[in-house]
């Protein structure tokens, strides 16, 4: 049971986690604005250097860096509980109203006519085009990037297989590291992280191919891939699915994607 005054700091918490999810539109850079106004500035529970700190590390790590960051921000506020319940009060409503979006889709195909949703699709390019252009004016800075650019957009377009995203960031990254020549590429501190999570992650990742290759579990091994492959947002992480659920697994039309795509983006606090 949670005591009366960590339920009422935990319950203070939530609804500013709350207020986040529903104030947060348009993906991390716009998600981070929000945090630091809310989480910062008014209410003080954690440092604008912690801020900062989170950003950094969270943008290098896999899966979403918006909901790391604010999961980080209610575990340091009330420990692994408080960060489970951030990450539902922050994830839960985009989930709710995608899967009633999903279930009166199948309703609506059958007694409307739902050529009026596609027009939402040039809304999705629309949307597609921005982030990609808002990604490249950060990354894209030196000849070295350009030349990165064209080797992905070209690997990518050219090879038409799943594996080839996380191969094509690998060989990026050993490109880097050896034109860079960067004398120090790791600076050793001493921490004493709870390695039991990652035990847990890699023994699902391997349990999840297991289990796909024997019973087909495609859909629940597919986006676990997805969760801990991709590193950079959702910029990175739409061809990706494009790739593996329309032109591989072909379980949706290139339409039905976009509508989907475009319905995510009027939501708040989801961006992929």
């Amino acid at each position: 049971m949670i005591q009366n005054n960590n339920a009422a700091r935990y319950s203070t918490f939530l609804k500013d986690v709350a207020l986040c999810a529903f104030g947060s539109y348009g993906g991390p850079e716009a998600h981070f604005g929000v945090f630091t106004e809310q989480m910062v500035v008014k209410k003080q529970y954690i440092t604008e250097e912690e801020m900062a700190e989170l950003i950094a590390l969270t943008s290098i790590l896999p899966d979403p860096s918006s909901t790391q960051t604010i999961i980080a921000i209610g575990y340091k506020n009330g420990g692994p509980l408080l960060g489970l319940f951030t990450l539902i009060v922050w994830a839960l409503p985009p989930i709710i109203i995608m899967m009633l979006f999903s279930f009166a889709s199948l309703w609506l195909k059958y007694n409307f006519e739902l050529n009026i949703l596609k027009y939402i699709v040039p809304m999705a390019v629309g949307f597609i085009l921005v982030a990609v252009f808002r990604l490249a004016k950060k990354v894209i800075t030196s000849n070295l990037t350009v030349v990165l650019l064209l080797f992905g957009l070209i690997t990518t377009y050219v090879v038409r297989e799943a594996w080839i995203f996380p191969t094509v960031l690998i060989i990026g990254g050993f490109i880097n590291i050896i034109i860079s020549r960067q004398p120090i590429l790791i600076n050793r501190v001493q921490i004493n992280p709870p390695w039991i999570y990652l035990f847990c992650f890699i023994f699902i990742a391997l349990i999840s191919i297991i289990l796909n290759l024997l019973f087909d579990i495609y859909f629940f091994d597919v986006f676990y891939r997805f969760g801990f492959l991709i590193i950079g947002g959702g910029q990175v992480l739409i061809p990706l699915i494009y790739s593996e659920l329309v032109e591989i697994g072909q379980h949706m039309s290139s339409q039905e994607f976009l509508i989907g795509y475009g319905l995510v983006q009027g939501l708040p606090e989801a961006n992929v």
